[in-house]
C-alpha cells in the first residue's frame, strides 16, 4: 500500500472545506451540549436551515447570497424559538428526543414533494454559489506535496476556517463573560442558579439561538461549497459527528471542536483511503467492496475510536471530567 498517499489524502480532508463545516457545527454544539449543559440531539436542523435558506433566497427567488445569508440567519433564530418555547423546561432526555424528532421532521419537510417549488423537494437545489465564486480572489488552486486544492475548495477552506476562528473567538468571549458564568452555573445546577434570581429559561434560550446561529453558518458555508442544497445531506449523523468531535476534542473547551474536526477528518478520510486501496489490491472480502461497504466501516472504525477514548480519556484531548459531568 501506498502510504504516503493515504497519509496525504487524510491530511488533505483534516484541512479541507468539510472539516471546517464540521467545526462550525460543534462550535454551536459545544455551547448548547459543553457549556450549558442542553442535550440537543437536533444541531443538524440548524444547519439544514442555513444551507436552505441561502439555497432558497438564491435558486428559487433568485436573490443574491447577501439576501441569503441574513435568510438563513433568521430562519435558525426563529427555529430556535420555536424549538425551545415548549422544550427547555422539559428534562434533558426529554429534550433531546423532541431536538431530533424536530430536525427529522424539517428534513422530510424540505424533501417532501409538495415543496418542490421551494426548497426543490427530493431534487434539493443547484447552482446556489455562483455569487460566492465570483467573489473568489484566487485563480488557480494550492499544490504542495499531497496537499492539493482547486481555486474553489482554496477559497472555501480560508472562508470556513476564518468563519470557525470567528465563531471560536465569540464563544470563547461569551464564556469568559458575566453572561457566561451563569451560562456555566446553570449547566452545574439550574435550581441554584434559579435560586440567586437568575432567568434559567431565557439563559437556555439565548444560548439555544447563539449556538443555533453558529450551526446555520455551517449550512451556509455548506451551501456554497458545494453549490446546492439537497435534504438526504442533513441526516442525524451529522449531528452524531459533531457529538464525537467534542468527545474527541473535549467539550466545553475552545479549542475542542477544532482539534476534535481536524481529528475526526483525518480518521474518517485515512481509513476510506486504506479501504480503497485494499478494495483495489483484491484484499477485501466480497461483502466489504464498494463505497458504500467502506463508507460503514469507516464509521466503524470512528466509533471504535470513539469507544475507546470514552473509555480512557472520556474527557477528550482538551477537556477535564469536571467539565464533562453534566447534570451533577
Amino acid at each position: 500500500m501506498d502510504f504516503s498517499d493515504i497519509v496525504g489524502n487524510a491530511a488533505r480532508a483534516a484541512l479541507g472545506p468539510e472539516a471546517a463545516i464540521l467545526a462550525l457545527l460543534a462550535i454551536g454544539l459545544n455551547l448548547h451540549f459543553g457549556y450549558t449543559g442542553l442535550y440537543n440531539f437536533g444541531q443538524v436542523g440548524f444547519m439544514l436551515l442555513g444551507a436552505f435558506g441561502i439555497g432558497v433566497a438564491v435558486d428559487t427567488w433568485g436573490l443574491s447570497m447577501w439576501a441569503g445569508i441574513p435568510l438563513s440567519i433568521a430562519l435558525a433564530v426563529v427555529f430556535a424559538f420555536l424549538l425551545g418555547l415548549p422544550t427547555l423546561r422539559l428534562r434533558a432526555d426529554y429534550f433531546a428526543i423532541v431536538t431530533i424528532a424536530a430536525a427529522e421532521i424539517l428534513r422530510f419537510v424540505a424533501r417532501s414533494g409538495s415543496a418542490t417549488d421551494l426548497t426543490g423537494g427530493p431534487f434539493g437545489l443547484q447552482d446556489v454559489g455562483q455569487d460566492f465564486r465570483d467573489l473568489n480572489p484566487f485563480s488557480s488552486g494550492f499544490d504542495f506535496g499531497n496537499f492539493r486544492y482547486s481555486a474553489a475548495q482554496l477559497f472555501s477552506l480560508v472562508v470556513g476556517w476564518l468563519l470557525v476562528g470567528l465563531c471560536t473567538f465569540l464563544v470563547y468571549r461569551l464564556i469568559r463573560s458575566p453572561w457566561g458564568r451563569v451560562i456555566r452555573s446553570i449547566r452545574e445546577d439550574e435550581d441554584v442558579a434559579r435560586s440567586l434570581g437568575k432567568n434559567v429559561f431565557g439563559y437556555k434560550m439565548q444560548s439555544l439561538v447563539i449556538g443555533g446561529v453558529i450551526g446555520a453558518f455551517g449550512g451556509i458555508m455548506w451551501a456554497l461549497t458545494t453549490s446546492g442544497v439537497n435534504a438526504n445531506s442533513f441526516q442525524p449523523q451529522q449531528t452524531f459527528f459533531a457529538y464525537t468531535i467534542l468527545i474527541i476534542g473535549g467539550a466545553a473547551t475552545p479549542l475542542g471542536p477544532i482539534v476534535g474536526a481536524v481529528i475526526f477528518q483525518f480518521i474518517f478520510a485515512g481509513s476510506q483511503s486504506v479501504l480503497a486501496q485494499l478494495d483495489d489490491n483484491g484484499w477485501l472480502p466480497g461483502f466489504l467492496e464498494g463505497n458504500q461497504a467502506r463508507g460503514a466501516l469507516s464509521l466503524a472504525l470512528v466509533g471504535l475510536i470513539l469507544a475507546l477514548m470514552l473509555a480512557f480519556r472520556p474527557q477528550g484531548i482538551f477537556g477535564n471530567k469536571e467539565e464533562i459531568a453534566l447534570g451533577r
